[in-house]
């Protein structure tokens, strides 16, 4: 069996020497980092993810710090989304658009200080956009990568194990809100988000040589909540309808091709990088094609490429990712599909590595 060999160009992470004691089942490379795929199983640690709480080592969510007196309206022009609500109690998704409105990023904006903002990204190389935009284009403000590792608490017990680590006004964070709280002696950001619809924490632990003291004393703290290591769920994230960016959309789509069209402002599109682009999307009518829930039938194994849809042969749209879902009983799938075939109950074909499969679009993800 093939494995992964971490260099300096695939890094370990402040986390790993907790997450290898844990049983690390596989990894996958992620910003240039290592990240885990399963422990038990993709399925047993579904269904443990469900019940109970895991600490998930997310590291490789890098931040893109830019800071200065211009860094605002940097970070303004990179997306489509007005950034009026962000603040240091408040964090918002925000796509990253090309200058024809192609997507390249999906991270979350974080303001981390005065003139102070982090952009935790998905698997791309921003923070050479970044870079290349804030040199060419005048800005005062400086970018860079902080020493800031992300580690994530997720599940329906999230919450009352955060209390025990960080205090009970941890409950008083909001969905996408933010706060400092301090452990142990430090002072770090912690976001009520995540990558799981279970509800949870991320947690910005500034500092690699903070990360397996924190790692430790949530899972002390978590014995009697049958708290377990635990990574971003591939059969949980379909089935909550969770996009992975380089999978299910990529630079080819514009985020309202891939449903993220309440994040792009009107009033934005003629200040930001394929704003242009976008507003003719809009006018003329909305996207051809766009992300939709499907049902696979039959017997699938993993979907490791783009899998195309067919309708009496000719392709109408692919899906990157698919699962079987124990809890639903059914295989799920993301597609991106063309308009003329994305109705709910629509039947299409999709090529699989394993054969061809009949499929049927759906309504609504399985959330």
């Amino acid at each position: 069996m093939a494995v992964i060999s971490p260099n300096r160009r695939v890094r370990k992470t402040p986390f790993s020497v907790g997450v290898e004691a844990a049983g690390v089942g596989g990894y996958t490379v992620y910003n240039h980092m290592l990240l885990p795929t399963f422990f038990e199983s993709v399925e047993a640690d579904c269904a443990h993810l469900k019940r109970h709480v895991q600490v998930w080592d997310v590291s490789c969510e890098r931040q893109v710090q830019i800071k200065g007196p211009d860094a605002r309206r940097l970070l303004q022009i990179l997306t489509p989304r007005d950034l009026a609500r962000l603040s240091p109690d408040r964090c918002l998704y925000v796509p990253i658009t090309d200058q024809g409105g192609g997507m390249i990023n999906d991270p979350v904006a974080l303001q981390a200080g005065p003139d102070t903002y982090w952009v935790s990204i998905a698997d791309s190389d921003l923070l050479l956009w970044v870079l290349a935009i804030a040199g060419t284009g005048g800005f005062d403000a400086e970018v860079c990568e902080p020493d800031v590792s992300p580690l994530a608490v997720q599940g329906p017990k999230a919450e009352d194990l955060m209390a025990r680590v960080f205090g009970d006004t941890v409950r008083e964070i909001r969905f996408f809100g933010c706060k400092r709280l301090t452990f142990g002696g430090q002072n770090w950001i912690v976001a009520r988000s995540g990558w799981s619809k279970q509800g949870g924490f991320e947690i910005y632990v500034e500092g690699s040589e903070h990360g397996m003291e924190l790692w430790s004393a949530l899972f002390a703290a978590g014995e009697d909540l049958n708290v377990r290591a635990g990574c971003p769920n591939n059969i949980e994230r379909i089935e909550s309808g969770l996009l992975s960016y380089g999978s299910d959309m990529t630079r080819d789509n514009t985020p309202l091709e891939c449903g993220l069209d309440r994040y792009v402002s009107a009033n934005q599109l003629g200040h930001c990088f394929g704003g242009r682009a976008l507003r003719e999307q809009i006018e003329a009518g909305g996207p051809e094609r766009q992300i939709r829930p499907i049902v696979v039938e039959g017997e699938i194994g993993p979907c490791t490429g783009s899998w195309p849809l067919l309708s009496e042969g000719r392709e109408v749209g692919q899906v990157a990712s698919a699962a079987f879902s124990p809890e639903f009983g059914v295989n799920v799938a993301i597609g991106m599909v063309e308009r003329s075939h994305w109705a709910p109950g629509t039947r299409i074909e999709i090529e699989t590595e394993h054969g061809m499969r009949r499929a049927v679009v759906q309504e609504r993800f399985w959330r």
